[in-house]
């Protein structure tokens, strides 16, 4: 399932002042009608996101050598067609010790073609019943993996030069450090469609690199690259604690937020770049399904972040082309229309598209609502059921509340795949690489010691 991607390089944002929102806010007080007001309120919230961007933190910058023994791990499922410049570009790099390429059982050459260009490859065991396969996935590359930091990538993505050294160097401060990186689009249409999305995620959550972290419950993340300590997460085993969810890399960094992990958002968008889609039916399509972070938000969240986009960027746009637009209105929509200025440092070749992309407004919200609604968990010829408490599958937002609401998580075992009595021995194996066939199936519960208390933050100092 494709992940979360980044908010973007989204740079400071004095548009605020330009436009004068307060005296709009004042001017919707007066206004009669409870829409007016609602507007009102999710305009503030807006302002006060947007507003973070002064004091951002600065983005990453290129770290040629480092000491760290650096393990990259790559996911792919039938991705002959991208990985290649994936894969060239990282093993180029003199900071990285070893690129591990998990071939999750492709119907296409993408193994043949990673072993060819020098990766190491590992082929993926069966999927497990109750995982997404990513996850599955990056679980095997970590525990085949050498070095003392991993960085996972999509095969979509092109590093340069220093982003290793980068992420590598920022563990100093963070436990899981995720990146925003540079989109690659083809044709205006594309670009101004995924513009149009990723304003949605600067006005939910605000632009990249905040200075202060957020509550566990709406801390965002970007599973195209990430970069750990390979012992802090195997001792979490984090990857099979959120395996059944398709927008796995917010869960990732909100379950570890929660078990007080250093989760850092960071802008790398001058090292590393991304071609996600090659379409813009393949931009609704793939990307519209997962910007809601439907598996990962609390009901209330999830209103609350549908109502921001429908009043604030959908609204005004409706009323415009109505010619019936109130100063408020014209105020959010000059605030967008800023908005696209600073968006353009996310993408590789910024063009019309960005420009334009406010038009489409309406359209993203309408697609975020359908996939609110009508979610969608199908993927590269898997469809993975909806999340349930039974017990082959114990990562529900009931489970882990702290993933959709931000409660703290009593103890790792509550969030371990539950094996009852009589489960199938095969399926432990599975999903358990280090609990053998023929094992006794009365196990009770996961073969490795359950950990006493809550999950202590990883040692920093102790990786360097």
């Amino acid at each position: 399932m494709r992940p979360l991607t980044a908010l973007g390089s989204v740079r400071p944002l004095t548009v605020l002042r330009s436009v004068r929102p307060l005296a709009a806010l004042r001017a919707a007080g007066r206004s009669v009608g409870p829409l007016a007001a609602l507007q009102a309120v999710a305009a503030l919230a807006v302002g006060v996101r947007l507003a973070r961007g002064r004091t951002r933190l600065p983005a990453l910058t290129p770290v040629e050598t480092t000491t760290a023994r650096i393990s990259v791990v790559i996911p792919a499922r039938d991705e002959e067609r991208r990985i290649g410049p994936c894969l060239s570009a990282i093993l180029a790099d003199p900071a990285v010790t070893e690129v591990i390429v998990v071939d999750d059982e492709s119907g296409d050459g993408t193994a043949r073609l990673a072993a060819e260009l020098g990766a190491k490859v590992v082929s993926g065991a069966p999927l497990p019943r109750g995982w997404v396969g990513k996850q599955w996935a990056l679980r095997q590359g970590v525990e085949a993996a050498d070095g003392d930091v991993v960085v996972t990538l999509d095969a979509d993505t092109r590093p340069t030069p220093g982003l290793f050294g980068a992420v590598a160097a920022a563990l100093d401060r963070y436990d899981l450090v995720t990146v925003g990186p540079r989109f690659v689009c083809d044709g205006a249409a594309e670009q101004a469609l995924h513009a149009s999305f990723l304003a949605t995620l600067v006005y939910r959550f605000g632009p990249i690199g905040p200075s202060t972290p957020p509550a566990p419950h709406r801390v965002v993340a970007n599973g195209q690259c990430m970069a750990f300590r390979r012992t802090a997460m195997l001792a979490a085993d984090g990857f099979a604690r959120i395996r059944g969810y398709t927008t796995d890399d917010v869960a990732l960094a909100r379950a570890l937020t929660a078990d007080g992990w250093a989760v850092g958002f960071l802008d790398a968008g001058g090292l590393l770049e991304v071609d996600m889609h090659e379409s813009v039916a393949e931009v609704w399509r793939e990307w519209g399904r997962s910007l809601p972070l439907r598996d990962v938000t609390g009901l209330r969240w999830q209103a609350a972040d549908l109502a921001v986009v429908w009043l604030t960027t959908a609204l005004p746009v409706l009323r415009l082309a109505a010619g019936r637009p109130t100063r408020l209105d014209l105020a959010l929509l000059a605030v967008r229309l800023l908005l696209t200025g600073a968006l353009r440092g996310s993408y590789t070749r910024p063009g019309p598209g960005v420009l334009f992309s406010p038009l489409l407004d309406p359209l993203t919200a309408a697609r975020l609502t359908q996939a609110t609604f009508r979610p969608v968990r199908t993927w590269r010829g898997r469809t993975y059921p909806p999340l349930t408490a039974d017990a082959d599958l114990a990562v529900t937002a009931d489970a882990h509340p702290a993933i959709a609401t931000g409660t703290r998580r009593p103890a790792p075992e509550a969030c371990r795949p539950v094996v009852a009595a009589g489960t199938d021995p095969t399926f432990i194996a599975d999903a358990h690489p280090k609990v053998t066939t023929g094992a006794d199936p009365t196990v009770t519960a996961d073969a490795r010691p359950a950990p006493s208390g809550r999950s202590a933050p990883p040692d920093r100092s102790a990786a360097r």
